[in-house]
């Protein structure tokens, strides 16, 4: 998969779901929510955190980030943001994989079903597509999760 050059394989590639340890912990990755939502066994209207790799990103997709909160986005580490209905992260991948250098987003969440802990079996049996490194693939806690608006930040997770 590391020589992904036509439009047709990369297409392909934003239906697929993939298992990755993301900068917080072992998840799911895709762009395909309906497919990460059956494979969680979790509710289609939930939402899921939307994993921007660069700012540049963000912006294209037109997620506008109250005024008085942009300094604490930009800074933020291992963190997720909510404004409006919109939830977002901006997480440079540390893996080189072609595969996810190619995602400008992806939607993300963790590799387990809903509810239950990180299981290796679960995981490999249910993606398409797994990327690991020399560390391999850990369990580590979710990112913290603030709402934000032009007044106030609430930490919700």
């Amino acid at each position: 998969m590391d020589n992904i050059n036509s439009t047709t394989r990369f297409s392909d590639i934003t239906q697929k779901i993939i298992l990755t340890q993301t900068d917080t912990t072992v998840g799911f990755l895709s762009q395909n929510g309906t497919k990460l939502a059956q494979i969680k066994s979790r509710p289609s209207k939930k939402p899921f955190i939307k994993v921007y790799k660069n700012f540049k990103s963000l912006a294209y997709d037109k997620v506008r980030i109250p005024n008085k909160q942009k300094n604490r986005v930009r800074r933020a580490n291992q963190s997720s943001f909510i404004v409006n209905t919109q939830s977002f992260r901006v997480a440079p991948l540390t893996l080189h994989s072609t595969v996810l250098q190619n995602l400008s987003w992806s939607y993300s969440t963790s590799a387990n079903e809903s509810g239950k802990k990180f299981s290796r079996n679960f995981c490999e049996e249910k993606a398409d597509i797994i990327i690991e490194d020399k560390m391999g693939l850990y369990e580590n806690k979710a990112s913290k999760l603030y709402k934000i608006n032009n007044k106030k930040i609430v930490r919700l997770r």
